[in-house]
């Protein structure tokens, strides 16, 4: 069996792998990524925030990423009925990027994988991780290919960015339930014939069509849009019919989007994936890390997934380029710590959606400029300033100001 000795290996060549590989190569550490798909491959996870364009341009992967003229994300819509809310990222609290994309992730995790194998990082598509034991921080991976070969991957240290193929989790038995409430999703693409012009036709929006029911509708650049129904598990199982008749049924409950994407041809037959919270009982071991959705994944509904991959894939790779230079590297602190603390913002903005809490924020007039901005900053990412109230106290501001709003309406 063919053997390959490497300082580190990266399972997944998505947003995570691709950061995480383009700054130890970088570093001059040699790499090796593993990614089971052939590229370009669908994924979900569309709607970026600005967060995540500080990472790219930091490893240099952000000129190639602006050559692909994906729609630019400047803010996010939020309807219910009549009610219209509207971000701008450039009214938020936190200083930093006023923008970022909405992508077509074939088209986007291909540009990025393109750019590290540019650099000199060799991805080996279509091979599989099967197998993996550990001698301290020292690994042995078994990896397959479609027909079968298989060879051996030495390496130092470990970084498992394989998003939903989740592999360490389910090799090294690191899954446990998340606390989120059970929440499943299906979704397609289009070609948006009936796409209005201007801002109207390209910002992305979640449309509340029920208390806990919402549509996503996120424009590419291309004419497609990417739309899709999240609920309740129960919620999406009470649709019978196959994915395309449930999707079509679902989309009669937008009074705003039903006549735009009314017989409209889906491109692909929507895809369902029930329960799709995940959660780790750890983010790290001897001789490994994982980031991304490998780790948690919390809920689409602001679009925290990518912003969490690539700032945990970043972190990551820093503290192994540190540890593989001699230093001793606190992993509790300095990952565990403030990827739960990121986790943990955002868990609490995901848990009072849902509770419709953040929803009387949003959809409550006269709006409050300053609590806005605050808000803006946490939509946008910026889940580590704790110099805004909103990411601070986030366990408790959010019901705090709710609870304040429906006493005032009621005197």
């Amino acid at each position: 069996m063919n053997t390959k000795s490497v300082d580190v290996l990266i399972i997944g060549a998505g947003p995570s792998g691709c950061v995480s590989a383009a700054y130890l190569h970088q570093k001059g550490l040699t790499v090796q990524v593993i990614e089971k798909s052939k590229f370009p491959r669908f994924v979900i996870g569309e709607s970026l925030l600005p967060r995540s364009m500080e990472h790219f341009k930091e490893v240099g992967l952000l000129d190639c990423l602006e050559a692909m003229n994906f729609e630019k994300k400047k803010g996010a819509r939020f309807i219910r009925n009549e009610e219209v809310c509207l971000f701008d990222f450039s009214k938020k609290y936190t200083e930093g990027w006023n923008w970022t994309w909405q992508v077509p992730r074939a088209d986007f995790d291909k540009a990025l994988a393109d750019e590290i194998i540019r650099k000199g990082v060799d991805i080996a598509f279509e091979w599989a991780v099967t197998d993996i034991k550990f001698e301290g921080t020292n690994s042995k991976t078994t990896i397959k290919d479609n027909q079968g070969n298989e060879k051996t991957i030495n390496a130092k240290f470990v970084i498992d960015s394989s998003g939903y193929g989740r592999v360490l989790p389910r090799l090294l038995d690191l899954e446990k339930p998340s606390p989120l409430p059970k929440h499943s999703s299906i979704f397609t693409h289009v070609k948006d014939s009936n796409r209005p012009l201007g801002k109207e036709g390209t910002i992305i929006t979640f449309d509340v069509v029920k208390p806990q029911v919402w549509i996503w509708v996120i424009p590419f650049s291309n004419g497609n849009t990417s739309i899709g129904v999240v609920g309740p598990t129960e919620f999406i199982e009470s649709y019978k019919g196959n994915t395309t008749e449930m999707l079509s049924e679902m989309l009669k409950l937008s009074k705003h989007y039903y006549n735009r994407f009314k017989g409209v041809d889906f491109l692909f037959d929507p895809i369902c994936i029930k329960n799709y919270s995940k959660s780790v009982k750890q983010l790290y071991g001897e001789g490994y890390a994982l980031t991304g959705n490998s780790s948690e994944f919390l809920d689409p509904v602001f679009s925290s997934g990518v912003a969490f991959a690539t700032e945990s894939s970043l972190v990551a790779a820093k503290l192994v380029a540190r540890q593989l230079n001699g230093e001793k590297v606190d992993w509790e602190n300095e990952y565990t710590n403030h990827i739960k603390k990121g986790v943990d913002v955002f868990s609490s903005y995901v848990k009072e959606w849902y509770t419709e809490n953040l929803q009387t924020l949003f959809f409550h007039r006269p709006e409050n400029p300053e609590i806005k901005e605050k808000i803006c900053a946490v939509l946008a990412g910026y889940v580590w300033d704790e110099t805004n109230p909103f990411v601070k106290k986030h366990d408790r501001a959010v019901s705090s100001m709710a609870h304040l709003i429906r006493m005032e309406s009621q005197q």
